[in-house]
């Protein structure tokens, strides 16, 4: 019987590179000033459910614009991940429009001691229309401007060497009727301008076959209570999840219970 263990802290609410400048900045800040082709947004991705072994796949990727229809014969530059291309921060501050799609490209290699395990490909926010292709493999489609996604591309990865990592994006803006916010395709007053394709971090992470997949804290202060739902990914119904408690780094509840449930346990 193989078994999870999962620690779960106790709180209390508590620029330019060689290859890449910022096109067309209108609006500088000592922020972006700061930022670089070679680590764009470098910070861990997903503070709720840190795992120290990742990869971040921020950077320069190739980039075109074609028509929605087609895929691009050649790619027209770099772009700098994770900003949108109608951003000065992007490299480009195009607009692409509701005729056409924007396609990424890049490669990337897979660590020799990440052998053995699944290794997932997360995106925590394209928009909109995203089509994702790994080595010639369509592995994923997501449709959604705002929400992160996941796609475990293990059986899509060559033995060694480089893999190719092709992303296609399509967004309407305001000529579709997804969520979109204040995008207009002419801003102008308080309406603003269209964002389109990667905009958050782009990251890959091992995992062993049996793995957490998420997890939801439901605190209940007033019974000194707290419920963890943790959903799993490859489990049985032999396995065990264990969650435990801990304070001040002190462990002050532990709880077990089958995959994919809820457990909770009180602490007087």
């Amino acid at each position: 019987m193989k078994r999870l263990m999962l620690v779960v802290p106790f709180l209390l609410l508590s620029c330019a590179g060689p290859d890449w400048e910022p096109a067309d900045l209108r609006l500088a800040t000592r922020w972006s000033d700061e930022v670089s082709s070679e680590s764009p947004r470098p910070e861990y991705p997903r503070p709720m459910m840190r795992r120290d072994d990742w990869r971040n796949l921020n950077g320069l990727w190739d980039y075109a614009v074609v028509e929605r229809d087609a895929e691009p014969e050649e790619y027209d530059g770099k772009i700098l991940v994770p900003f949108a291309i109608e951003s000065s921060l992007s490299g480009v501050a195009a607009r692409v429009g509701e005729s056409k799609s924007l396609w990424y490209r890049r490669s990337f290699e897979v660590p020799d001691e990440w052998e053995g395990k699944r290794v997932l490909l997360h995106f925590e926010a394209v928009d909109w229309d995203a089509t994702v292709i790994v080595n010639d493999h369509t592995v994923t489609r997501h449709r959604g401007g705002y929400d992160p996604f996941t796609v475990d591309i293990t059986d899509y990865l060559y033995e060694g060497g480089e893999q190719e990592l092709v992303v296609s994006v399509w967004d309407p803006t305001d000529a579709g009727s997804q969520p979109r916010g204040k995008q207009v395709s002419e801003p102008g007053g308080i309406f603003y301008t269209p964002v389109t394709g990667i905009w958050q971090t782009v990251w890959l992470e091992p995992v062993p076959e049996m793995s957490i997949e998420g997890l939801q804290t439901t605190p209940d202060i007033d019974r000194d209570r707290i419920t963890i739902s943790v959903r799993t990914q490859g489990a049985t119904e032999t396995d065990v999840v264990t969650a435990t408690v801990s304070a001040a780094g002190t462990a002050v509840a532990t709880a077990s219970s089958e995959p994919s449930t809820s457990s909770s346990e009180y602490q007087g």
